[in-house]
C-alpha cells in the first residue's frame, strides 16, 4: 500500500501585523515611525507653517481688532490676559484638523497599504502620528505664549499652574486627533475632511468662551457654551493662568477627554485595519 503523499503546511493567512505584539516591539515600532514622520517634516518645512504662524495671526488680529472693543476699558493689556489661554485650547483643533488631512492624503498616497505590509500593529501607526503632532502643538502653544509675553500677559499664578494649563491642551489636542483621524479614514479626500472640520469647528469656536464671556451671549447661545468643552478648557487654562476656581472646568475637561478617546481611537484603529 503506498505511503500517502505529503502535502505542504498551508500558508497562514493571517495577514502581516495582525499577530500578537509585545509592548517592547510596539514601543520600538512607534519610535520608528516617529523619526519618519519628523524627517518628513525636515523635508517639506512648510508642513510647519500652521504650527509657527497661526498662533502669531491669531493673537495679533484678536487683540488688535477686538481687544479694546470686547474689554469694554480700552485696555488690551487685559484682553491679552483673557484671550491668550483661550488660544491655548484653540490650537488644538487646528493640530487636529492637519492630523485628520495628513492621514487621508497618506491613504490616498499607498503608504498605508505598505505598512499593512509590515509587522507591526495597526495602532502604533496611528500613535506614531499622535506623537509627532503633540510635538507640533508644544511649538505652537511655545510661540503662542511667546508672543503674549511680549504682548504683556502676566502669570498671576506660577509656573506650575501654566504648566499644568499646557498640559490640560495638550490631552485635549490629544482625543480631537483621534476624532480627525477617523474623518481622514473615513471620507474620500483632504478637502472633504477640511469640509467637515469647519462645519464643526466654527460652531465650536465661537461658541465657546475663548474670544469673549459669554455673560452677553443670547440665553440660547450661553447654554450651549457652558456644554462646549472648549469652553470647559478654555475656563480651566485661563483660571489656572490668572487664578480662579478651576476644579469643575479641569474635571469636566478631562471627562471630555477621556471620553472622546474611549470612543474615537478603537474606531480609528478598527477602520484603519479595514482601510488597509
Amino acid at each position: 500500500m503506498s505511503a500517502a503523499p505529503l502535502t505542504a503546511p498551508a500558508a497562514s493567512t493571517v495577514p502581516a501585523g495582525e499577530g500578537r505584539i509585545g509592548l517592547r516591539a510596539d514601543l520600538r515600532h512607534i519610535g520608528a515611525l516617529v523619526r519618519r514622520n519628523v524627517l518628513q517634516i525636515k523635508q517639506d518645512p512648510q508642513s510647519m507653517f500652521d504650527a509657527l504662524l497661526m498662533p502669531v495671526v491669531f493673537i495679533l488680529l484678536f487683540v488688535y481688532v477686538f481687544g479694546g472693543a470686547i474689554s469694554g476699558s480700552g485696555n488690551q493689556d487685559v484682553y491679552v490676559d483673557y484671550l491668550v489661554p483661550g488660544l491655548m485650547a484653540m490650537t488644538g483643533l487646528n493640530i487636529a484638523m492637519a492630523v485628520g488631512i495628513g492621514v487621508n492624503d497618506d491613504v490616498k498616497k499607498g503608504v498605508m497599504d505598505r505598512f499593512r505590509t509590515m509587522p507591526i500593529a495597526r495602532s502604533s501607526v496611528l500613535v506614531a502620528k499622535i506623537v509627532v503632532e503633540v510635538g507640533r502643538m508644544v511649538v505652537a502653544i511655545t510661540i503662542l505664549l511667546g508672543m503674549g509675553f511680549v504682548l504683556g500677559l502676566e502669570v498671576q499664578t506660577s509656573v506650575l499652574h501654566l504648566l499644568g494649563a499646557v498640559g490640560l491642551s495638550l490631552l485635549f489636542g490629544v482625543s480631537l486627533m483621534w476624532i480627525f483621524i477617523l474623518v481622514g479614514l473615513t471620507v474620500q479626500s483632504a478637502q472633504a475632511v477640511q469640509g467637515v472640520a469647519m462645519m464643526v469647528l466654527m460652531p465650536l469656536q465661537f461658541g465657546s468662551s475663548i474670544f469673549a464671556p459669554t455673560s452677553s451671549m443670547p440665553g440660547w447661545l450661553e447654554t450651549f457654551t457652558d456644554y462646549n468643552p472648549l469652553s470647559n478648557l478654555a475656563d480651566a487654562a485661563r483660571n489656572l493662568v490668572n487664578g480662579g476656581p478651576v476644579a469643575h472646568s479641569v474635571w469636566m475637561t478631562l471627562a471630555w477627554a477621556a471620553g472622546i478617546t474611549l470612543v474615537t481611537a478603537p474606531l480609528a484603529v478598527a477602520r484603519f485595519r479595514r482601510k488597509t
